[in-house]
């Protein structure tokens, strides 16, 4: 038999998307590394100019190196087209074919299969298991109906379409029984689940919190101007994470505005309040150095971040995407310097470093319940430290020092009721299996 590859790039929807490959594959073996295979499967990502780069410079090095490299994912509109003519790769297929992979891999012929029907394709198949994993993303839904001027994705994700909910329930309910206890609910914008279907994600919510096996249930990227009273309801859901992910993007109402974001900041601080309150840590996407950011509007948002119950963030410089809005009116807004875009980047990052270590000191004598997931390596001073690893209820890191047993810790739950307060964890002092 063959031998494949699956080299994923970007986002959980595109890992749970390799799985849905995996499970389709047939007569083929997939391996672990580059080396032992025959065919690499490339998932691609796009949504910044690295992203790019990095998915084009790895299908050059393997097809030098002999490898058959099919191409799929977020990057075959932009780049489909050009890699497989110039032979950078083998194939080429989009998004609502890869539960065809078991025949495209074994179609003699180069195959090129560019256009996606992206406002219609919902994925059927149901996943036996998750190799390996104690945690498993779930997606529930695909597509964007927003039109933010810097994204590209929603022209190669299509429009929000929802998976049935009988399919999303089946599906968390045969992972439960393989030792699959966390789930983490996916898609391009969750928060818009349901919106096609008649129905919400607090009610999706509600019944997968009913079942049996599942512990904790985890959400993706939530966009703010989605969150209703409705989905405040379940935050008193003893299996939801005391922990969201609401991308916010910007703090200045004119980057809000330049970015055709549906969200204000005013609104945004009511409503991150309102959740603080009930206990729980808040994260967020950020794009600084978009066309117009001028240091006063950059300024305004920094006062207005230091506001914000913030607990983690994850930010990124602003990446034109040929065919954007931001994109088309670039020459009409002030550029900003890369330089200057980096330092943007480091001050809000340290800001929001600082917040999360004062939260955790907050909150240091609640007990913490974590879910071992393997081993990680601490270098200090050239010294190696082994750690079980784990994330708690507030999506912090948490180590626990390393003993004889590791092989028989991963996959379970402790409760950890002592630990040290390290810059960028916690760790471990005294805990118990739950």
């Amino acid at each position: 038999m063959s031998k494949v590859y699956f080299k994923t790039f970007g986002c959980r929807s595109n890992l749970y998307d390799t799985q849905v490959m995996i499970s389709n594959l047939k007569n083929y073996i997939v391996v672990e590394s580059e080396e032992e295979a025959n065919i690499i499967v490339i998932n691609s990502c796009t949504v910044t100019n690295k992203a790019d780069r990095e998915v084009r410079s790895y299908a050059r090095k393997h097809t030098n190196a002999g490898k058959k490299v099919i191409f799929t994912g977020c990057g075959v509109k932009h780049m489909g087209k050009n890699l497989f003519n110039n032979g950078v790769v083998h194939g080429v297929f989009a998004h609502s074919y890869k539960e065809n992979i078991e025949q495209i891999l074994s179609d003699s012929n180069r195959v090129f299969l560019p256009k996606d029907r992206i406002n219609k394709h919902i994925d059927s198949t149901i996943l036996p298991k998750v190799v390996g994993k104690v945690r498993a993303f779930i997606k529930i839904q695909e597509g964007c109906n927003f039109a933010c001027s810097y994204c590209i994705i929603p022209s190669v994700r299509g429009m929000a379409r929802s998976f049935q909910e009988k399919h999303i329930l089946d599906q968390i309910k045969i992972l439960s029984q393989s030792n699959v206890s966390e789930v983490i609910l996916t898609g391009t914008n969750i928060g818009s689940y349901g919106v096609d279907t008649n129905t919400h994600i607090a009610d999706l919510i509600y019944k997968i919190h009913n079942i049996d096996g599942i512990n904790r249930i985890r959400l993706g990227s939530l966009e703010p101007s989605q969150i209703d009273n409705k989905f405040l309801e379940i935050l008193e859901l003893d299996k939801l994470e005391r922990h969201l992910h609401i991308a916010l993007q910007h703090t200045s109402p004119t980057m809000l505005k330049i970015m055709n974001r549906k969200n204000t900041f005013d609104n945004d601080l009511l409503l991150f309040e309102k959740i603080a309150n009930k206990g729980f840590s808040l994260g967020t996407d950020y794009i600084v150095g978009h066309h117009g950011e001028t240091q006063e509007i950059f300024d305004e948002a920094i006062t207005n971040l230091m506001k914000l119950p913030l607990t983690h963030i994850h930010p990124f410089i602003y990446s034109p995407r040929t065919g954007t809005k931001s994109y088309i009116n670039s020459d009409r807004l002030e550029s900003v310097k890369g330089n200057v875009a980096k330092d943007r980047l480091k001050q809000i990052s340290q800001i929001v470093k600082e917040k999360n270590k004062e939260f955790r000191n907050k909150n240091r004598f609640n007990q913490l319940k974590i879910l071992i997931e393997g081993q990680k390596i601490i270098k200090d001073n050239n010294v190696d430290s082994i750690y079980l690893k784990s994330l708690d209820q507030y999506f912090n890191k948490v180590l626990l020092p390393l003993d004889n047993k590791d092989n028989i810790l991963k996959g379970k739950w402790a409760i950890v009721n002592q630990y040290s307060i390290e810059d960028d964890f916690n760790i471990a002092l005294d805990y118990e299996i739950a």
